[in-house]
């Protein structure tokens, strides 16, 4: 039983996107592993993103520091 969990920022990925990431990450293990979609487990975790640090700066200070 395969599981992938997915980590995005928190800002906005619509049900449709996140729809689209189940789909594409089950078909990956379908096509490259020969794994059983019905068995397949795909999570998706949203994060704030003061939550989530590049280079020891969160996102939220690193993408305001972008405008």
């Amino acid at each position: 039983m395969p599981y992938v969990n997915i980590k995005i920022t928190r800002e906005g990925a619509t049900t449709e996107q996140k729809s689209a990431l189940i789909k594409g990450a089950t078909q990956l293990l379908v096509d490259v592993l020969g794994k059983n979609p019905a068995t397949t487990v795909v999570v998706i975790d949203e994060v704030d993103t003061d939550n989530w640090g590049i280079g020891g700066e969160s996102v939220t200070k690193l993408r305001k520091a972008v405008k």
